[in-house]
């Protein structure tokens, strides 16, 4: 019989020790409850616990870094241009004790974390040009140098005073004062994504069309230029070149012609009557053929040679 009582006992304490206990690790922290109140500091050091059982409860909560993604929405900025603004963030809760009393859970969180963080974009995104939130500083851009000679992008970039990284900081700094109050640490917040709305969109791809376009005609008329130019030197050298080479050609000709002329006159001179017979000979050749037929005075000059002709 006392052995069963013992047995008994030792079941009950083993259920009391096991109900009883919790183990917290390096990533959580524990709030302990009693009927729904939080009794005690809350538990944020890794280790092995006790509560009273059935009557305590456990709540658990991340310690480590979470995160929050934003719902995109169409904000307009301080010129009038409606935009689509999507916004994530990084927090952890480091009050375990007040986030579980104003916000019980982490589901409860986000949404305040939703109300706040969105308000603080709007805020700030209406307050500054859509430049100001697109830009971090004023660095010039490489797309803008586009063009050779006269085609040059002449568009400029109005300067920015605050810019993207301040934006975001600002709406930092804004939003957290309000989440310290739920036991929430802001880390980080970021602009994940920035376009336009779709009506807004299509017209300023119409707009850039129109505009790469512009720039690719004055390329193409800069080039025409430069191909007109470059045929009328083409063709300026070619006709220096032929008109040098025609000189040489006509001068080299005069002085075969010159040559030519001092030698028939050299050969002339040597043996006139010689030189005659040659040049009547050729004329016979050239004048007279199995066809041809003349009727010719005998005391003609012409026949003088076939008159002396004695084939014996």
């Amino acid at each position: 019989m006392k052995t069963k009582a013992l047995i008994v006992l030792v079941v009950i304490l083993g259920i009391i020790l096991y109900t009883g206990a919790y183990i917290v690790d390096e990533t959580e922290q524990v709030v302990v409850t009693q009927f729904g109140r939080a009794v005690g500091d809350p538990k944020t050091s890794p280790g092995l616990f006790f509560k009273i059982p059935i009557i305590q409860q456990a709540n658990y909560f991340p310690k480590n870094l979470l995160s929050w993604d934003g719902d995109p929405g169409q904000v307009p900025t301080l010129d009038k241009t409606f935009i689509w603004v999507d916004t994530f963030a990084r927090w952890k809760i480091v009050d375990p004790l007040k986030f579980f009393q104003t916000v019980t859970n982490t589901i409860g969180a986000l949404a305040r974390l939703d109300d706040i963080i969105d308000a603080s974009v709007r805020n700030f995104i209406t307050s500054y040009p859509l430049i100001e939130t697109v830009r971090r500083s004023n660095r010039k851009l490489d797309t803008y140098e586009v063009g050779i000679g006269s085609v040059q992008d002449e568009r400029v970039l109005q300067d920015i005073t605050t810019g993207r990284e301040k934006i975001t900081r600002g709406i930092l700094e804004q939003a957290q004062p309000k989440l310290a109050e739920f036991g929430i640490q802001l880390i980080d917040v970021k602009l994940k994504r920035i376009n336009y709305v779709e009506e807004v969109r299509q017209s300023v791809y119409a707009r850039m069309i129109a505009e790469r376009r512009q720039i690719a005609e004055k390329f193409r008329s800069e080039g025409q230029g430069e191909a007109r130019k470059i045929e009328g030197n083409q063709e300026r050298d070619l006709k220096r070149i032929t008109s040098q080479a025609y000189r040489t050609a006509q001068e080299t000709k005069g002085k075969g012609d010159a040559e030519a002329t001092q030698i028939y006159a050299d050969a002339y001179s040597k043996d006139p009557e010689f030189y005659s017979f040659v040049q009547t000979l050729r004329v016979y050749r050239e004048a007279l053929n199995d066809d041809s037929t003349l009727v010719m005075s005998t005391d003609s000059e012409f026949l003088k040679y076939l008159k002396t002709f004695n084939p014996e």
